[in-house]
């Protein structure tokens, strides 16, 4: 087993790639602890799981909730903290309301930092590490999604800095980038208003069936997390079925 014995926290673990992250940690060995706003989807993801995680709702827009959740996760000692939790919300930006660019930003920015804040003197002592959750749209311009992008660029600088600022105490962090993933965030119905759809699939996967499900994306998380990585640090690992490829 890959992860036999690590305290991890997955967030984010109530749907899609936080729910396939924390059910193969457990199948790892890992001792894990779930969070997410989604209290019932959290407990569906336990039922999933080899091992019981320990559950603790939290809410990603709260700083205090993020800072209680890394608590309880670091109960016992904490080895690999993943950073999953986000939303989407795209369409053209001349009708883009700041109030959702804000909510975005604070959600899949803010919140990371918080908890990257939090897990540091822990994984300090145990030289642990970090997988955030960056994308696709951390990587080149998207049409209709700048706030997420926004937040994903974010959490690309996010990632490399601290990676620099944390190395001489022994903490990894890196991040993944998934492209288009089938999860009930990724399948969203498109908005409304004027989408020029050629330039939504020019960030088309181009393998067959280039989509990737959450546990193609799972597998990754795995391995960032485990001590076959031990030399990654700072670093952004591209998952898209050759979407950004050319």
């Amino acid at each position: 087993m890959q992860l036999q014995g690590k305290r991890a926290l997955v967030t984010g673990a109530a749907s899609g790639i936080g729910r396939a992250t924390a059910i193969r940690f457990a199948a790892e060995g890992a001792l894990v602890t779930i969070g997410d706003v989604n209290a019932a989807g959290l407990e569906e993801t336990a039922a999933m799981m080899a091992v019981a995680p320990r559950i603790q709702p939290f809410d990603a827009t709260d700083y205090a909730s993020c800072r209680a959740l890394v608590e309880a996760a670091a109960q016992d000692g904490l080895d690999a903290v993943c950073n999953i939790s986000g939303m989407l919300k795209w369409g053209p930006s001349e009708d883009f309301s700041m109030e959702d660019f804000d909510r975005i930003l604070k959600v899949n920015t803010s919140s990371v930092f918080a908890i990257c804040q939090a897990a540091y003197p822990h994984l300090a002592k145990s030289g642990g590490c970090v997988v955030n959750t960056a994308s696709t749209a951390a990587l080149q311009g998207i049409a209709y999604t700048i706030a997420y992008s926004a937040s994903k660029h974010g959490v690309a600088a996010i990632t490399k800095g601290l990676a620099i600022e944390w190395a001489a105490k022994g903490v990894r962090i890196n991040a993944i980038c998934p492209g288009h993933v089938k999860t009930p965030m990724g399948n969203a119905p498109p908005p409304p208003g004027d989408v020029d759809w050629a330039l939504v699939m020019r960030n088309a996967p181009k393998l067959p069936d280039g989509s990737c499900d959450p546990e193609d994306v799972a597998e990754l998380f795995v391995f960032l997390a485990s001590d076959r990585a031990r030399k990654i640090t700072g670093s952004l690992f591209t998952i898209d079925g050759g979407q950004l490829a050319g």
